[in-house]
């Protein structure tokens, strides 16, 4: 990968998914980077849209074959579930790219292409409408598991704290307290 890669990342219900796809609508030149998972497919998800849903004996495959940049596991109530980048066609040539993941994601996709092609763009809302938000995305699971919600909370406590964002150097931070606002500011970036 020769071009930029911005990276959009924050804590679960902060609005980054909304923020990426209305980036990715005004910048149609922005090629979208589509991680993996091993967590089973949720309802109104599709193949190769927002994931691209693979076991873990495919996720094995790839890593034995040197394809896998980063990668996460999540011990969620639900069992383990896999997160992870790979080298595939995707970032190959001189476009840049857009993609969602996690700081320690970043960390490691960073090190990876270096920091002179990676831009680090950090989403961040209030506890309490972060909460609300993940609470009424879990009412429509076939099965809601509040649980998930504040395993989710409390890890994302600790992966985005103040401390691991300034070790990380992401200085880069959008409010999302206005959808208008938060496009406004990452589109500053970004251009």
């Amino acid at each position: 990968m020769n071009g930029k890669l911005y990276i959009i990342m924050g804590k679960s219900a902060s609005g980054k998914d909304t923020v990426y796809a209305r980036i990715r609508d005004l910048h149609p030149e922005l090629f979208p980077v589509i991680p993996y998972t091993t967590r089973p497919i949720r309802e109104g998800e599709r193949e190769g849209e927002t994931y691209h849903f693979v076991t873990v004996e495919k996720m094995n495959e790839m890593q034995e074959n040197g394809l896998v940049i980063e990668s996460r596991c999540y011990h969620t109530v639900r069992g383990d579930w896999h997160y992870f980048t790979a080298a595939d066609k995707q970032l190959d040539g001189n476009e840049d790219h857009i993609m969602i993941t996690t700081l320690a994601g970043y960390e490691q996709i960073r090190d990876y292409f270096g920091t002179e092609h990676v831009v680090p763009i950090y989403i961040e809302v209030d506890d309490v409408t972060r909460i609300s938000r993940a609470i009424e995305r879990e009412k429509k699971e076939d099965t809601p598991c509040i649980a998930e919600v504040c395993r989710r909370y409390l890890a994302d406590e600790e992966d985005f704290s103040p401390e691991n964002l300034e070790a990380a150097g992401i200085w880069n931070r959008v409010r999302n307290d206005d959808l208008n606002e938060a496009i406004d500011a990452v589109n500053r970036i970004i251009v």
